[in-house]
């Protein structure tokens, strides 16, 4: 009989926003990369989105296009430097819920995963933060001690999907008792693959592929942490298209 795991993305389901973000934010600051390219590049999509005008995805598609290539050629040092810098100031920035859920699965002696498109070096420091039992994040490749351009993502559900199967065989994992928590369309396929998945304040793409599916529509908990309450929901919420 295999053991119970809980899979977690962080941005958005743990985090209450991008690590990596903060991390190119962090960058900036320290004059490690220069402002001009976020202003010039990244400004009118990010205002587009704290307007509620834009689609959360485009916002994070565009600015990790723009993080990866302004990390190009960056020593691990200065990198290191900075994601240590977010972890130290930010770390305890998440939900209430999720972090109250990843205390519940450690202390009921279940493997604890985090799965997130965040760069590994960033995912890395938050497992170690909250103590669990492994992680995968997108991996960002150095070489000599140099970020070459190369990133192996793991922000889609088909990558995802791939992580899960490699953590199922190393930590003999019971699907059927396991627990996913996502809230973006790529964290659909670690949401189908659970017994009990959870969707915390989901997008509204993720709300109705869960909707439209006839297996998860009967199974998904819907969570939206705000402010200091907690709303538990089922998947036939209505979505307003507004």
């Amino acid at each position: 009989m295999g053991n119970t795991a809980a899979f977690f993305d962080i941005d958005g389901t743990l985090y209450r926003d991008s690590l990596m973000v903060e991390h190119f934010k962090k960058m900036i600051k320290y004059d490690i990369i220069d402002q001009k390219l976020w202003f010039e590049h990244a400004r009118d999509t990010f205002m587009n989105w704290d307007k509620r005008q834009g689609n959360y995805d485009d916002y994070l598609d565009e600015i990790c296009e723009l993080y990866v290539r302004s990390l190009i050629g960056l020593d691990k040092t200065c990198v290191d430097f900075t994601s240590d810098q977010v972890i130290k100031l930010k770390a305890e920035r998440v939900y209430k819920y999720t972090r109250s859920k990843i205390k519940w699965h450690l202390d009921n002696g279940h493997i604890v995963i985090f799965i997130s498109g965040s760069p590994d070096f960033l995912v890395e420091k938050m497992a170690q933060k909250y103590g669990v039992t492994d992680f995968k994040g997108s991996s960002y490749l150095f070489e000599n001690g140099v970020f070459n351009g190369t990133v192996i993502p793991m922000w889609d559900s088909k990558s995802k999907n791939v992580a899960i199967n490699d953590f199922v065989e190393q930590y003999d994992i019971d699907l059927s008792k396991s627990y996913a928590y996502g809230d973006t369309n790529g964290d659909i396929t670690m949401l189908r693959r659970v017994s009990h998945p959870i969707a915390i304040n989901p997008t509204k793409e993720l709300m109705a592929h869960i909707s439209n599916d006839p297996i998860i529509s009967k199974t998904a908990e819907i969570i939206v942490e705000r402010k200091d309450i907690i709303y538990s929901l089922t998947s036939n919420v209505n979505i307003l298209d507004i």
